[in-house]
């Protein structure tokens, strides 16, 4: 085993844990979890911690705001303060707006299921990343989010490793590559080691601690 295939082992045994997993979120192809995966991975792509953006999404849930029927019904209010429950309060009024709007437009477009969104992109991932950002409050790094996480059911997308889970790769001095990084990886699931540089791009002291491991 080389230096680059201890590394990625090391980063995967210690932080290969995906957003939706850490957001309570069993990620299926089926129109709830693939809707809960979409408001996650908006509140993530805002300029705030993580931890919080995963905190609201499991208050939003909690709050049974887990459809976008159920969203778009809820009331602009209700968002507000299931958001704020979350610790998501910087941001919560917009988002909250953006959540309702988004969720309009996902059942009028989509009839709310994201899978039809999928089909729409044919197999296409530049079409199925510009399809998402018409969401309200889903831009290029909300989408990344998502395809980032959805590649564990949507084969069709991975290897999907974007800009921010590379530049995690480079922390760690591997090669900024998605073909040779999942080469690198052998069996490992692509959204679990994306996520996993995800999360050594995020915080410096994960790279130190996997480098340090590998020896």
């Amino acid at each position: 085993m080389n230096r680059d295939e201890r590394v990625l082992r090391e980063l995967v045994s210690g932080y290969g844990r995906t957003f939706a997993e850490e957001a309570g979120i069993r990620l299926t192809d089926t129109p709830q979890p693939l809707y809960r995966l979409l408001v996650l991975s908006l509140l993530l792509s805002a300029r705030i911690r993580a931890s919080v953006a995963v905190a609201a999404a499991r208050a939003l849930h909690e709050e049974r705001l887990d459809s976008p029927r159920r969203m778009a019904e809820a009331g602009w209010q209700r968002r507000v303060d299931a958001l704020g429950r979350g610790g998501y309060r910087r941001y919560d009024e917009r988002t909250a707006t953006q959540l309702g709007d988004g969720a309009e437009l996902l059942v009028r477009r989509w009839g709310g299921d994201l899978r039809r969104l999928h089909r729409e992109a044919e197999g296409d991932v530049g079409t199925l990343r510009e399809l998402l950002q018409e969401e309200p409050g889903i831009g290029p790094a909300g989408a990344g989010i998502f395809l980032r996480e959805a590649q564990r059911v949507w084969p069709d997308v991975a290897p999907y490793l974007d800009g921010k889970a590379l530049s995690g790769a480079g922390r760690l001095g591997l090669p900024e590559d998605p073909r040779k990084l999942t080469g690198l990886a052998g069996d490992t699931q692509p959204a679990v080691l994306a996520a996993a540089l995800v999360r050594a791009a995020l915080d410096k002291r994960v790279a130190e601690d996997c480098l340090r491991r590998a020896g």
